[in-house]
């Protein structure tokens, strides 16, 4: 019998307790103790998911079929402002922390399979369309690195350099494009940049005078549009990925902070933006509504008053409803709104400090994080009904597998 099938049969049948007393070589080794409660089983990871715990450095890896903690996962840094994305196979989880460490981690195994300190400052990630290569976006030093997925040897550097003296941005808005593409925004200089990595090394196009600082970007849910967000002024920049060759657009000429300089205690997420029927539900910035997008002309159609300043304005998988929380000092509420009607039909208080939702792959289900009360709680989306409360420590992002599958998540 090999050495590691023996390990696999020893895990197997460890209990919780035999894991405790292990607990200075779990660390060791870079794999956190059981969770109580939790067995170790056979499975795959369709129905798994992670949630990070901010404050402490660590992820919890769930079962979303039985809205159960498996494992605990320690040692991963600042997880500040952390993001996530899948491998393909939706084994591994490839988490981004502020610190600049990209961790890769066994979902199956809950354990830290191999971690590096690539940056300064880590702003988020991206994988490529076939999950070989794995992006980070950096504002310290300014630019995107690109990692094997397997190995994360280094395959890329690819500094953010502009203008006569070469100064380096700070890098927003990554995500993986069709075409073995990635694409971003420089935030300092006011540019979107794609690169193409089909043969191994970068070839890079640039588009200048995107509008001032973009402070984020998103693609749509087909690939097509990349749209960078502008703090520095009203409007959107648009990059129609099937003709690059026309350059940027500009859209939305209204959209933003307006006139009227208001305050943004958070700037919105625009990863969550909703695509429901024919249109975007997007947050308005520093705004106290959810603005109404047309998804074929991109034009303004409408605008929702809401609870608060949205910062995750997120659709259901079937695109009926439209979830959307707050930044503060309204970021104990969240609120639905009906697609077809336009009109909020359901205000719930999950408590202080609602940071991410995650829904189901089928949407019958969402999780919420609610940070300063350390817990996730999980509600039935047709009855809005609280289902399930699971303990975590200063939960913010949460990520399920099925995003292995999408383009830009």
């Amino acid at each position: 019998m090999s050495a590691d099938l023996k390990r696999r049969k020893f895990i197997k049948g460890a209990s919780l307790a035999g894991l405790a007393g292990l607990g200075g070589l779990a660390l060791a080794t870079g794999t956190a103790a059981q969770t109580a409660g939790s067995d170790v089983t056979l499975r795959g990871t369709g129905d798994l998911g992670v949630i990070i715990e901010r404050a402490d450095g660590s992820v919890l890896i769930v079962d979303t079929t039985r809205r159960t903690v498996i494992w605990r996962v320690e040692g991963l840094g600042d997880l500040s402002h952390a993001s996530a994305v899948f491998s393909r196979d939706a084994r591994y989880v490839f988490v981004f922390g502020r610190d600049g460490g990209l961790t890769k981690v066994d979902i199956l195994e809950g354990r830290i399979a191999k971690r590096i300190i690539q940056g300064g400052n880590s702003i988020g990630g991206a994988i490529s369309q076939d999950g070989a290569l794995v992006a980070v976006s950096n504002y310290e030093p300014g630019g995107v690195k690109i990692f094997d997925a397997e190995t994360l040897d280094l395959v890329a550097d690819i500094p953010a350099t502009w203008g006569p003296d070469g100064a380096r941005s700070k890098t927003v808005g990554l995500t993986d494009a069709p075409g073995g593409r990635f694409v971003f925004s420089l935030y300092d200089a006011g540019e979107i940049w794609v690169v193409t990595m089909t043969s191994g090394t970068p070839e890079i196009e640039k588009f200048p005078h995107a509008g001032a600082l973009p402070y984020d970007g998103l693609i749509t849910p087909d690939g097509r549009y990349y749209m960078a967000g502008l703090f520095g002024e009203d409007g959107m920049a648009m990059l129609d990925l099937w003709q690059t060759e026309k350059g940027l657009t500009r859209i939305l000429p209204d959209y933003g902070r307006g006139e009227e300089k208001l305050p943004v205690y958070k700037m919105p997420h625009l990863e969550g933006w909703a695509a429901a029927g024919d249109k975007l539900f997007v947050p308005g910035v520093g705004r106290h509504h959810v603005v109404i997008i047309d998804r074929t002309t991109f034009a303004e159609v409408g605008r929702i008053p809401v609870h608060g300043q949205p910062v995750f304005v997120m659709a259901r998988p079937d695109g009926r409803h439209v979830w959307v929380n707050f930044a503060l000092p309204n970021n104990d509420t969240v609120q639905v709104i009906d697609v077809l009607t336009s009109q909020i039909i359901h205000t719930m208080k999950p408590g202080k400090a609602v940071l991410h939702m995650e829904f189901s792959p089928r949407g019958e289900e969402v999780w919420v994080s609610v940070r300063d009360e350390n817990v996730v709680r999980v509600y039935d989306t047709a009855t809005f009904e609280e289902i399930s409360t699971l303990p975590a420590k200063a939960p913010s992002g949460i990520f399920f597998t099925a995003r292995a599958g999408k383009t830009g998540l």
